[in-house]
């Protein structure tokens, strides 16, 4: 289609009132009501008119849309629909987009947008961006996400579908999610390769149902072996699986510890309320070979007091897969790493005379009304006494069980019953 003469200038456009407004090669410029401006192309293609928007005034200057109008021509003169056209280069340009987005720009662009601002729990945010993150999918998260498939989703989960089943169930879901969404923005085709209803049930076991409140725990007397193994390994992951099981600690609790909860001089780390589980403070003795282990990781600190003390790749703590993956390389994965604190306990039990209020203090369960009292003091002496024994244990020193301690913990004398009393009222208070 030939141009002709043009009629509009940029004075007439920026003055011109309402209406439909030709500037001459069928190019218009429409006026609302509102005096909003914006260009049109009206042409007849197989009998059919329409109409092509080529965008608002002065975002596309009249010079602009002249040459959008003709371009527009010459498909016509082509046979080309033009509008027809446009969208296949969006789309085309969409998909050289989905090209370029990997897995690990996708999944964190769309959490922060949509799952985060729906999740009231600092932790689950955490849990969230921790397994879509380098820990679990690092071999997800640089690969273009219109190109995940099946192989790449059963390489990410069967190392740890049945190491950790929960977590692993929770990844899958996770995944999932992430490709759901890249599909409904059109930067994926296909089925879902992390369904796994009709798909990857149909690759990967059945998850074993967890049973609820138990740990699978290693058995007190193949510890000391696995502590030599673990001796031999020059990592700070495997540093922090000692330190946990020196301190008969939760993982989450030694994994967090940072230096200002650390005194050395008293050998005592304080792990603060926010951090424990019951929300109270939590003193834990330092044992010979805790300390050796917090020796070794001066060299990752320093001046400032309050980094952690095992630090992960980013200002996050480690991550607990660490862990699991730390395991899995040893072939030892067949329990959790808070099994060990069963194991604590277990050694407590049948290898010492250790009352029980005291092994109990060691792990910061809740007590009783009377072993509560006992309790104001938190057995800080005692709990180190113990913790050594488990320590001498641990390096398989020969002596390491501990027969006796405080045996008149176990009951309370006569003389000490008004006391206990007058504390017992106090905590009721």
């Amino acid at each position: 289609m030939a141009q002709g003469k043009h009629l509009l200038n940029n004075r007439l456009v920026q003055t011109l009132g309402p209406g439909r407004h030709a500037d001459g090669g069928n190019l218009y410029l429409i006026v609302d009501e509102s005096c909003s401006r914006r260009w049109m192309m009206r042409y007849q293609l197989g009998g059919r008119r329409r109409e092509m928007g080529l965008g608002g005034y002065p975002a596309v200057s009249l010079a602009g849309a002249r040459v959008e109008a003709h371009r527009a021509s010459e498909l016509l003169a082509k046979g080309i629909d033009p509008i027809s056209n446009r969208k296949s280069e969006a789309a085309a340009q969409q998909a050289a987009v989905a090209g370029m987005e990997t897995f690990g720009s996708f999944a964190d662009r769309w959490f922060a947008e949509k799952m985060e601002p729906q999740l009231q729990s600092e932790k689950h945010k955490y849990q969230w961006k921790q397994t879509l993150g380098d820990s679990y999918c690092a071999s997800l998260r640089k690969k273009p996400i219109s190109e995940v498939n099946t192989d790449d989703v059963v390489a990410v989960l069967k190392p740890i579908w049945l190491v950790v089943p929960e977590t692993a169930k929770r990844l899958r879901g996770r995944i999932e999610a992430v490709l759901g969404a890249a599909k409904a923005q059109r930067l994926r085709s296909g089925e879902n390769p992390a369904q796994w209803r009709g798909h990857l049930s149909h690759m990967l076991s059945k998850s074993p149902k967890l049973t609820r409140g138990h740990h699978k725990a290693l058995s007190w007397e193949k510890v000391p072996a696995l502590m030599a193994r673990l001796r031999g390994r020059e990592a700070i992951a495997s540093d922090a699986l000692q330190f946990i099981i020196l301190t008969a600690s939760r993982p989450g609790e030694a994994l967090g510890a940072r230096w200002s909860e650390i005194d050395l001089k008293r050998k005592i780390w304080t792990v603060p309320a926010k951090r424990m589980k019951k929300r109270k403070e939590h003193r834990v003795p330092l044992t010979t070979s805790a300390l050796a282990v917090l020796e070794r990781m001066k060299q990752y600190r320093s001046d400032d007091g309050d980094q952690l003390v095992f630090p992960g790749d980013t200002e996050r703590p480690m991550s607990p897969a660490t862990l699991v993956r730390l395991r899995v390389r040893m072939k030892e994965p067949h329990y959790t790493t808070h099994g060990f604190r069963s194991s604590f306990r277990d050694w407590a039990a049948e290898a010492t005379h250790v009352p029980r209020e005291v092994a109990e203090g060691c792990l910061a369960h809740e007590l009783g009304d009377t072993e509560r009292a006992y309790q104001r003091a938190d057995f800080l002496e005692r709990k180190r006494s113990l913790l050594q024994g488990w320590d001498n244990h641990c390096a398989a020193i020969e002596g390491a069980n501990v027969h006796v301690l405080h045996p008149a913990l176990s009951q309370p004398t006569p003389a000490a019953a008004p006391a206990i009393s007058q504390q017992l009222a106090s905590l009721a208070n």
